[in-house]
């Protein structure tokens, strides 16, 4: 008999508790318990991919980068941050002022050589990179590096200590001279305390100013030359190639840290051969359409490791909200969960 009584009696307990129509103070049976502010998690909107784009060194190869930006464009993956390394520096500068790929190559066919080019002897290099600076801030229409349209950084080294030093504050023009500003061929550029030469150096493809200016995919444009077993012909062959060398390995290392790695096939185009430059962009069209579904494959595993994480963090603030909510409950309202008619705190709904 008594452990009939038992449930009977809760049963009876939780009627009371439910259907009173004088309840206890404080929240009652079948009626929703606010939470407390800290439980209820409120989950924004998952933020867009952001795509950045890796523009290496090559000098007149760097043609091949107008190229790589009009199919990006073309497939709707417009690059959001750019960094840049000498050649790279000077497309990558211009396109984050707001130009579109097609502005580019009317620039890039329109150029004369001679608008950056100034001969000045000296123990420093042959061209003093006045001329390029001039010509990138007309371009950019003096806009410095920070106001630019779209986040650009340009990366340079550091001649007194081979430090790499990214510049996304400051003069526009200057950041593109020392990023381009090959030893040997150009003198080292003066800013502040120390002097600065290309970026090459030290940073090939810049991979890691890319993540830096807060790229979730690296878009890497590799026109660097390579040792093919073959002489260098001329003094800026022979530079190109000695630069190449000593960023090799360390370029290979950053090259590895991008989620897709475009290589146009420039390396037969020479440093100096600005006569090339219709065929440097095509070969970039050519090897960003080879990438774009590698691109595409890779923003489609990061949105879905983004919805899985944002899925999982929704279901962990439900359970934390219906903690909150079952530790509220007055004393009534547990007996009567007990006999399953407290409808105060529903279970989340599995994830």
């Amino acid at each position: 008999m008594a452990a009939w009584c038992r449930p009977l009696g809760l049963l009876a307990v939780a009627a009371v508790a439910a259907c009173s129509s004088a309840p206890p103070a404080g929240p009652t049976a079948g009626r929703a318990i606010p939470l407390p502010a800290q439980a209820a998690v409120a989950s924004p909107s998952l933020p867009a991919i952001k795509v950045g784009i890796a523009l290496g060194g090559g000098a007149a190869k760097g043609f091949a980068h107008i190229g790589v930006i009009k199919i990006l464009e073309a497939n709707g993956f417009t690059p959001d941050v750019v960094a840049g390394t000498s050649a790279g520096s000077v497309v990558g500068a211009l396109y984050a002022s707001g130009m579109d790929a097609f502005e580019l190559q009317e620039k890039a066919v329109a150029l004369d050589e001679a608008r950056i080019r100034d001969l000045q002897l000296s123990s420093g290099g042959l061209l003093l990179g006045q001329k390029l600076q001039d010509f990138v801030n007309e371009q950019v229409r003096s806009q410095s590096l920070e106001r630019l349209a779209r986040p650009f950084a340009a990366v340079a080294t550091r001649l007194e200590d081979g430090e790499r030093t990214v510049f996304a504050r400051g003069n526009t023009g200057q950041a593109v001279r020392a990023s381009s500003s090959v030893p040997g061929v150009f003198q080292p550029v003066p800013i502040g305390k120390h002097h600065f030469v290309d970026g090459g150096l030290v940073s090939p493809v810049p991979v890691d100013a890319a993540r830096q200016l807060g790229a979730d995919v690296v878009v890497a444009v590799d026109i660097s030359s390579k040792a093919r077993g073959q002489t260098p012909s001329g003094m800026l062959g022979t530079i190109g190639q000695s630069i190449a060398i000593m960023g090799q390995k360390l370029g290979q290392a950053e090259l590895s840290r991008a989620d897709v790695i475009v290589r146009p096939q420039v390396l037969d185009i020479g440093g100096a051969d600005f006569s090339q430059r219709a065929s440097a962009i095509l070969e970039g069209e050519k090897a960003a359409l080879a990438a774009i579904p590698r691109l595409r494959e890779r923003i489609a595993q990061l949105q879905a490791a983004r919805h899985q994480a944002d899925r999982l963090a929704k279901q962990r603030a439900a359970e934390a909200q219906h903690q909150a909510c079952l530790e509220q409950r007055s004393r009534l309202q547990r007996l009567a969960g007990l006999a399953g008619l407290d409808g105060a705190c529903p279970a989340p709904a599995p994830g």
